[in-house]
């Protein structure tokens, strides 16, 4: 079944159409980068059609045309490998090649096609029709067209007038191409050709009156969409005159559709020409043409100039350059003492000025800009012969040069007109000087020669006439004058060394010259070359010469080769060389030596070669096996082997055998059996084994022997077993089966086949058929068999050698009558069910005798619910009641039914009640994560992640929100049917909360939250106070850091260094206020604290405090015995510091302290909701000098509560509270 698959190509307008299916790695199908474009042209132009095509294998590129052939003489189908381009080059092209073109590229995968257009403008009036009736008109000579203009100078002046041209003649002229004046002005009977020149340049001036002042376009402008345009303005006066526009001379289409390559828009009397999608190929220089007259010109016109005078030339040029190529006969000219180069303010005008003209100035001077030209010719006037040029001019050829050729060029006075100078004039100006009698010229000139030295050199030119001689020179000097009809020719026997030269033929004042080289290049006497290239043969061994002589000159490079490799001094390799001969000798020749032997002699002038071949002459090798058993059977052998590899040099005249029998030590020669390798043995007893001898023998000798392996005659050949036989039918007293022939019959025909059975159960196997009466046939009916029995069987087939192999054995089978087709399916139901599998159970059809028996197995059967037609998805019947669809379509609606089957056919099928969805189960959505997080720490700038699964049928949708509102534009959430994952790609502080994802479908809904915390490094804490409220400790209060307000979970941690022990140690740690009192300051030491910040991100920079100090007070010591006084220091407990409230994390540390005074010292207790804690292990409870705390190391919830300190003693009892409050997970739900 043929493919048709339609592709879209990269390239607009190119259809691809693919053949296969499925494209194999590496391969692909045609397509165009490059496509043909339409093109409107003007006829007589050269069309081409350019194209590269792509594509692996590479495609067959053909072109079409809808009206007409390609392929005749009109059309040229070329390949540039280089580029790789294809082209459909049209030359000369006329307007019945208007047509639609297309391109074919076709390999085996598929073809690209693309169309183009080509438009052909009529030029002029009936241009073609006035070519052909041009054509078939009789033909004045050009001697009766300058009699018939001569004539006419003397004809009165109304004369003239009387044979004025029309309209329509003016009309072809100026449309028409220059050198198609002449036949114009025959076919209209004009022979007036000045007048007519006068009348056609008048026509042109009025012509582009017509059309307004044009002004110069600005530079061309990329725009940002990568497209350019330029612009221009002009009023057209003929609403209907066409415009053209053309690319480096070439005319290219547009369309006032601005979309397409190349477009044009009128806005009033602006003109905005578009390229879309600019590439490389679009550079070049564009013009613009209206009606045939050219807005943009670098035309300029004939200059003529008299001797000693200065010539001007002068073109106007449409963009602004600021410099231009001047060429003089094709010479670039720059500025110096004989040429000046002006250009410009606006550098629109370029002039040349040829300074103090001489005759050797005369010819063609061209203007370069760009890719665009234009030439006029110089001619300059002798002063003697001026007036006698004058009246020549105007007696005979006055008629044909118009005055604005003759005439001085001034560049103020044609700098306007140059803008708008007619191409026809121009040329015509130019074709008219040439066409004055030139006199005797050249038709063909010199050319050099290159001789060999002691041959002959021919320099040969041609004159434009009989009558006028030659006079040759040789580097200056005259040598001699040969005349052959037009022909000049000048022969030099026997070429010397000094005959090299430069030669120069003059005649009539015109010469021409070519260079003469002598040359004298390696050579080889033919007698001598035809004599070493004959093949030289040598036995092996011995050694071979090769000699040649030869000429040429000093110094000569001598290089010998034996097979492409060069030869090199050696051992056995000698090589001799002097300036006239040279010698090859190689000694001790083997096999290997034989080959093609090369020499290469060379010098400055050329090189010359030259080969033969040495043969080496030695026995052949042994003949090469194995060996090709034609027949082996017992009255004979026949056998071939293959030939030696090398032979040695020398035909083979024969093969020498000799057969050993195995088992004995005498081998018996058979002698030569003939130059064909092979051999039959009829001499042979059935049974035996032989092995053979083989020597191949040529003029040089005998090879070496090559040993056979050990062949048997007459070998048994048994028939391989047949294929597994198939029951066709099964009844109670007889079972039919058939089966298929073996593949190896054993080389010979087969007598026929024996049957063997055997009971179910049995090892033993009996014949059905007798073994001397084999089955012909490849069926047979078994009909000894007992009914009820359950039986199997085989077939091996019989030839010539006896019985083979016996095939697998069949199924087993009943003998019993057909059984009749099972009923239905019993409660036919869904078991399982998933996107992609459907899972089904039943219970076996029910049995009934005479209607229906009992199942075998069962055939599961599906469709989709817009397909009628059912598949079976098991090939072969299933045991099992149950069985699961693979391969479904998700959310497909399919109908699925069950047929039970067994040896008498299909049961009826049994459909479910209803069509079934490919999806699983309805399951209200559940998170399937073991351990979800809720809570997280991310530092701001690090990216966090949220992933939760969960399973959910029908699939659900998904909504996260934070804090109860959505999700910020910034936060990203990707689901897919199993997962949902949140990610926060640079979170802030602001991003802070509780995210939620709530997951529902049409079962239920369920929804999880973390918490998550973005965080940074904190920021340290502000300056630090020490103050001293009691003695022997120190209180420290500290600015809170800044980052305090924004994290709740910020908290301090004091070190301290003396001077003593110049070491830091932490004094306190999770800190939740800005206050401390460190105790255990002694006296005479320096005291430095700092104060860090803490949070679950790092330590923050440490504020360090000033030097404390308390210094010791040294007094002299006295007593004064003071009065005896009873004094009572005892006083009741009384707390100085109280417990302060706390608000602490949960898992974090937790540090409560207070300050009691007492005599006798109070003995103190804590209390947790009036349950003492001084013997609870989980508080650490210190008493230092009045100073009370308790630290609990790891806070939990259940440490929340009230705390209270007891102080009691013998004078009273004080008391003191104060509450914990934990935060954690009880704030999350």
């Amino acid at each position: 079944m043929t493919v048709r698959i339609k592709k879209r190509s990269k390239v607009p307008g190119v259809m691809i159409t693919q053949y296969v299916e499925v494209i194999p790695e590496g391969m692909s199908t045609p397509d165009f980068t490059r496509k043909p474009i339409s093109i409107t042209i003007q006829e007589g132009k050269l069309v081409v059609f350019r194209a590269v095509v792509v594509g692996n294998p590479t495609p067959t590129v053909t072109w079409l045309r809808n009206n007409g052939e390609i392929g005749d003489e009109r059309h040229k189908i070329l390949y540039d490998k280089g580029s790789g381009e294809h082209q459909l080059q049209i030359p000369d092209v006329s307007a019945d090649e208007a047509d639609t073109y297309k391109c074919f590229a076709t390999n085996e995968y598929g073809k690209a096609i693309v169309t183009a257009t080509l438009n052909v403008i009529e030029v002029g009036y009936k241009k073609n029709k006035a070519l052909q009736q041009s054509r078939t008109a009789v033909r004045e000579t050009a001697e009766d067209f300058k009699k018939a203009l001569k004539n006419k100078i003397d004809i009165d002046a109304k004369e003239e007038n009387k044979m004025e041209a029309d309209e329509k003649f003016f009309e072809v002229l100026m449309s028409a191409e220059k050198k198609d004046y002449e036949s114009i002005c025959i076919q209209y009977g004009v022979t007036d050709f000045r007048g007519m020149l006068k009348k056609l340049n008048e026509k042109k001036i009025e012509r582009e009156k017509e059309q307004e002042k044009v002004l110069f376009p600005h530079p061309i402008e990329m725009r940002d969409d990568g497209g350019a345009e330029f612009e221009l303005e002009m009023s057209l006066k003929d609403s209907s005159s066409k415009i053209y526009l053309f690319k480096d001379g070439v005319m290219i289409p547009f369309d006032a559709d601005t979309d397409i390559k190349h477009g044009l828009k009128q806005v009033g009397k602006k003109y905005v020409f578009s390229i879309n999608g600019v590439d490389p190929e679009d550079s070049g220089l564009y013009q613009v043409e209206v009606d045939g007259v050219k807005v943009f010109s670098t035309d300029f016109k004939d200059v003529k100039a008299e001797e000693r005078e200065d010539a001007v030339f002068e073109c106007v040029i449409s963009q602004p350059l600021k410099k231009i190529t001047w060429k003089g006969k094709n010479i670039p000219l720059e500025q110096g003492e004989k040429f000046d180069i002006l250009v410009s303010e606006d550098m629109l005008i370029h002039t040349l000025v040829v300074k103090d003209c001489m005759p050797l100035d005369k010819g063609i001077y061209a203007a370069v800009a760009g890719l665009a030209s234009c030439s006029a010719w110089l001619v300059v006037e002798d002063i003697e012969e001026d007036t006698n040029d004058d009246n020549d001019m105007d007696g005979e050829a006055g008629a044909l040069v118009p005055d604005t050729v003759i005439g001085k060029m001034s560049a103020f006075e044609k700098s306007t007109s140059l803008c708008k100078t007619l191409h026809v004039l121009t040329h015509l100006n130019v074709s008219l000087v040439v066409s004055l009698d030139p006199g005797v010229y050249f038709t063909s000139g010199l050319c050099d020669v290159t001789a060999i030295l002691g041959a002959n050199a021919e320099l040969v030119c041609k004159l434009s006439s009989e009558e006028c001689d030659g006079v040759w020179y040789k580097d200056g000097k005259e040598i001699c004058i040969v005349k052959d009809h037009n022909f000049r020719k000048l022969i030099i026997k026997n070429c010397k060394e000094e005959d090299a030269g430069k030669y120069r033929c003059e005649a009539d004042g015109r010469k021409t010259e070519a260079m003469l080289k002598v040359e004298d290049p390696p050579r080889i006497n033919p007698d001598d070359l035809k004599e070493f290239q004959k093949p030289v043969k040598i036995k092996t061994g011995k050694s071979a010469t090769l000699k040649i002589s030869f000429v040429g000159r000093e110094p000569m490079k001598v290089q010998w080769y034996h097979e492409g490799e060069e030869l090199l001094e050696d051992t056995n390799i000698k090589i001799e060389k002097s300036s006239t001969h040279t010698q090859l000798v190689l000694t001790k020749c083997r096999r290997k030596s034989s080959g093609e032997i090369k020499i290469k002699i060379k010098n400055e002038c050329g090189t010359t070669e030259a080969t033969t071949d040495i043969v080496v002459l030695d026995k052949p090798t042994q003949p090469l096996g194995p060996l090709d058993i034609i027949e082996s059977s017992s009255t004979c052998i026949d056998f071939k082997w293959r030939v030696p590899k090398d032979n040695g040099g020398s035909p083979i005249i024969g093969y020498i055998l000799e057969r050993q029998q195995i088992g004995r030590n005498s081998w018996k020669k058979l002698g030569s059996v003939g130059t064909e390798p092979k051999y039959r043995d009829t001499d042979v007893d059935h049974g035996r084994k032989y092995c053979y001898h083989i020597r191949a023998e040529t003029d040089q000798g005998i090879s070496e022997m090559m040993e056979t392996d050990d062949i048997q005659a007459g070998t048994k050949a048994f028939p391989g077993p047949p294929a597994a036989p198939k029951i066709v039918s099964a009844f109670k007293d007889c079972i039919n089966l058939v089966w298929i022939a073996p593949s190896n019959t054993g080389g010979t025909n087969l007598l026929g086949y024996n049957v063997e059975k055997r009971k179910n159960g049995s090892n033993l196997w009996s014949f059905v058929n007798p073994p001397d009466e084999p089955i012909r046939e490849k069926k047979y009916a078994v009909k000894d068999v007992v009914e009820g029995i359950e039986y199997e069987f085989r077939v091996s087939a019989i030839n010539i050698s006896g019985s083979g192999e016996p095939s697998p054995p069949s199924e087993f089978v009943f003998a019993r009558d057909p059984k009749k087709p099972p009923g239905k399916v019993i409660d036919l139901r869904v078991t399982d069910s998933t996107y992609t599998t459907l899972s089904l159970g039943w219970t076996k059809p029910k049995e009934e005798e005479e209607v229906q028996d009992e199942a075998k197995g069962y055939f599961v059967e599906f469709r989709p619910a817009e397909d009628p037609e059912w598949s079976r998805c098991n090939s072969s019947a299933i045991i099992m009641n149950s069985y699961t669809i693979m391969g479904l379509k998700s959310m497909a609606m399919y109908w699925v039914r069950v047929v039970a089957t067994n040896e008498g056919g299909d049961g009826e099928p049994q459909d479910l009640d209803n069509y079934i969805i490919a999806m699983p189960p309805p399951v209200k959505p559940t998170f399937t994560d073991r351990k979800i997080k809720n809570f997280m720490v991310v530092k701001a700038g690090n990216s966090a992640r949220i992933n939760f699964n969960f399973q959910a049928c029908p699939i659900p949708s998904i909504n996260w929100l934070k804090d109860g509102h959505s999700v910020a534009k910034h936060v990203t959430v990707s689901n897919t049917d199993t997962s949902s994952q949140l990610i926060i790609p640079s979170p802030e502080r602001e991003d802070t909360g509780i995210y939620t994802i709530m997951v529902k479908n049409l079962v239920g809904q369920e929804s999880s939250s973390v918490e998550i915390r973005v965080t940074d490094d904190p920021k340290p804490s502000g300056p630090v106070e020490l103050e001293e409220n009691v003695s022997g400790t120190v209180t420290i209060s500290w600015t809170p850091s800044p980052d305090e307000k924004k994290d709740d979970r910020l908290h301090y941690m004091i070190t301290k260094r003396d001077s003593v022990k110049r070491s830091w140690q932490t004094v306190a740690d999770h800190l939740f206020n800005n206050k401390f009192t460190v105790v255990n300051i002694m006296p005479g030491r320096q005291y430095y604290f700092r104060i860090y910040a803490k949070n679950d991100m790092g330590v923050s920079k440490p504020s360090e405090s000033q030097a404390w100090e308390v210094k010791k007070r040294k007094e002299i010591f006295s007593v004064q015995l003071p009065e005896t006084k009873d004094c009572c220091f005892e006083m009741a407990p009384s707390f100085t510091v109280p417990l302060k409230m706390r608000n602490c994390p949960e898992y974090y540390e937790c540090y409560m302290s207070c300050a009691v005074t007492g005599n006798p010292a109070p003995h103190i207790t804590w209390y947790r909701n009036n349950v003492s804690l001084n013997t609870n292990t989980n508080y650490y409870i210190t008493n230092t000098c009045g100073v009370c705390s308790m630290k609990i190391l790891k806070v939990s919830s259940k440490d929340s509560g009230d705390y209270t300190v007891i102080a009691e003693n013998s004078l009273g009892r004080a008391k003191c509270s104060a509450r914990l409050a934990v935060n954690g997970k009880s704030k999350l739900k």
